[in-house]
């Protein structure tokens, strides 16, 4: 079992091997393994590029983010550049059908909402917004409604085969439940990142509108 020191110094480290960060100006605690960071950036995708970069150090069970976005002068914008910026972003994505989300930009804060038919597309579309210049929170209030009729017991065999395609996820550890359209995981994984990829893994198949994460990140014990 890896002590908070340790989680805390690998982060910190993971921190530094970030090129776009500045790891100096974040704050890194670990208490029993849930990782808080605090700290100024001056945009919100360096605040989100910390976020992932903790999730990836082994034995970090959740991560706590009270990153504040500072936007410097050079990236300053007004609302109004922002919502042009951010239709433009979305327009030009190939991935995202732009004219089902309708956006809202209030001191740099991007709302979006409306109804897509895959969580990739709405992953893209924060990953799109976020990057922009001005960006200092993206609320993702986008929905999913999907048309596919897809039986349960079918929806639960794509989701269980593309867990044993894995690499990073241990289908023997990972139950799944298919109630409707809706998709529940429990059970155990060793690390963030392992639970990330279940639930993108379960996001994938076709006609699932909601996932319920009820995964628990238990440390992999190691024999010495």
């Amino acid at each position: 079992m890896r002590t908070d020191l340790q989680i805390q110094q690998d982060v910190i480290d993971q921190l530094k091997w970030e090129p776009v960060l500045n790891a100096a100006s974040i704050g890194v605690a670990v208490k029993n393994g849930i990782v808080t960071l605090t700290g100024i950036v001056d945009t919100y995708f360096k605040k989100i590029t910390a976020e992932d970069a903790a999730k990836k150090v082994a034995g970090v069970k959740a991560v706590a983010e009270d990153i504040q976005v500072g936007v410097s002068p050079s990236f300053r914008k007004t609302d109004a550049e922002i919502a042009e910026a951010v239709l433009n972003a979305l327009k030009w994505n190939t991935l995202i059908p732009d004219e089902k989300i309708k956006i809202a930009v209030e001191n740099g804060v991007v709302t979006m909402e409306g109804e897509l038919f895959w969580e990739y597309q709405r992953n893209a579309a924060a990953i799109a917004v976020g990057t922009l210049a001005g960006v200092k929170r993206v609320n993702n209030l986008i929905t999913i409604k999907s048309d596919i009729s897809v039986s349960p017991s079918d929806v639960r065999q794509k989701i269980f085969a593309a867990f044993q395609r894995s690499a990073t996820i241990d289908s023997g550890r990972v139950s799944v439940e298919v109630i409707g359209k809706r998709v529940i995981l429990s059970g155990k994984v060793r690390s963030l990142g392992e639970k990330e990829d279940a639930v993108y893994a379960a996001w994938s198949a076709p006609g699932v509108t909601a996932v319920e994460n009820k995964l628990s990140v238990e440390e992999e014990q190691l024999a010495y």
